[in-house]
């Protein structure tokens, strides 16, 4: 073992003496294992990023929350036959409440947009959503000043409303809400609490929002609309049980026929997260292909500067031949030559990709980073790559007879 070491060491020392005897050959020689293992880690990082990003917006959704809802998140068909769908009501939401008999919250959820105002101050397209008693633990909402809605006051429609943390600032800014009368549309509202900050979903504040009571919504902006029934299960591992069970009460009160297709939706986390896992495979499956072509071309730009060196160290060859050198010596000191090139390569692109994800990170909102197996993985690349493209000049090299190679100017 400590011999194979010390031959190692010897072997890499001559071939780090021959690129730096031509270093722009070198260079040149490494841009396509560069450009390759670039084009696949740098991918990798800008999707790992996005992933973890995407994996945090879409947690406010609740892997343990379904939507019965009159359009899918993700559409299949014909958007027609969507839209023609009939809106779902508070009839059928009464329904689910009453026969669904399992431990879960069922809440109806709509929402308007409307303008805000607050004496000589407005916010304009405010969304205004619905608020039952169930809508904090559905929402995973906490009330930060004030409080939220009563029974009494969800059941006799009362225009209170609760608003969110940035809807505070801009309206009243250093005023303390609670108490005051803002107008949504042309409706005076009484502001009774004041929300938690709670981020952002898809580029959308959700401290931007507020809410009334789902009555007081209906009463005020009109019956014409879908609602969407929200039904958070408390208990994770029977999401699939009650989502049969939803499907079949939808049916029953909307009286299908065996049939008849569903006119309506039931929509989850996991839908968005298949979607989006669909498409960043695709993308993967491109930086790879792109990266191997790289690759291929580094690859074979190597094996034409190996075969160069080969044909110009013929003098070195035959006097290490003659000196005892075996074919096996001759032939791994050529491919230990090769390694390195593309070696360096594949850590000049690393370095690169740290640096472009570093970038990526600070100045755009897309978050980025390096993953572990990205870097390995592109190592591993590359040092195939030498070893594969290596061969074929190391054989030659081996091959070589000492006199031929001596008598060689």
């Amino acid at each position: 073992m400590i011999s194979f070491l010390i031959k190692l060491w010897e072997n890499i020392l001559i071939a780090l003496r021959a690129l730096a005897e031509n270093k722009m050959r070198s260079v040149l020689t490494t841009v396509g294992i560069i450009i390759g293992v670039l084009t696949v880690v740098s991918v990798a990082s800008i999707i790992a990023g996005l992933n973890a990003g995407f994996s945090d917006q879409i947690s406010n959704l609740g892997s343990n929350t379904l939507y019965i809802q009159k359009y899918p998140w993700v559409a299949k068909g014909d958007w027609e036959e969507y839209r023609n769908r009939p809106n779902i009501t508070m009839r059928e939401v009464e329904y689910i409440q009453k026969n669904l008999q399992v431990d879960a919250l069922v809440a109806p959820s709509t929402a308007t947009r409307r303008e805000l105002k607050y004496k000589d101050d407005s916010l304009k397209d405010i969304i205004i959503r619905s608020a039952t008693i169930n809508t904090p633990q559905i929402d995973a909402i906490t009330v930060d000043n004030g409080r939220f809605f009563t029974h009494h006051e969800i059941n006799h429609k009362q225009n209170k409303v609760v608003i969110g943390f940035e809807i505070k600032d801009k309206l009243f800014k250093e005023i303390d809400p609670i108490g005051k009368k803002i107008r949504i549309g042309n409706t005076s509202f009484t502001v009774i609490g004041v929300l938690e900050k709670r981020g952002s979903i898809f580029g959308h504040s959700l401290d931007s929002e507020v809410y009334i009571p789902v009555e007081s919504l209906f009463k005020n902006f009109g019956f014409h609309r879908s609602i969407d029934i929200v039904i958070k299960i408390n208990d994770i591992t029977k999401v699939n049980q009650i989502k049969d069970k939803l499907q079949f009460l939808m049916r029953v009160v909307r009286k299908l026929k065996p049939n008849e297709k569903n006119n309506f939706s039931l929509n989850q986390q996991e839908m968005l997260m298949e979607t989006y896992n669909n498409l960043t495979n695709g993308l993967y499956t491109a930086a790879m292909g792109i990266g191997a072509l790289s690759l291929l071309v580094g690859g074979i730009g190597i094996m034409n500067i190996m075969l160069v060196s080969v044909a110009e160290r013929k003098r070195e060859i035959g006097i290490r031949k003659a000196l005892g050198a075996t074919r096996g010596i001759i032939s791994f000191q050529f491919i230990v030559e090769s390694i390195i090139i593309c070696s360096l390569g594949g850590l000049i692109a690393i370095f690169f990709s740290f640096l472009l994800s570093l970038v990526i990170d600070k100045i755009t909102p897309f978050p980025s980073t390096v993953p572990l197996w990205s870097v390995l993985m592109g190592l591993g690349f590359s040092s195939f790559v030498g070893i594969f493209f290596g061969i074929y000049p190391a054989m030659k090299a081996a091959r070589m007879e000492p006199i031929e190679c001596l008598h060689f100017e």
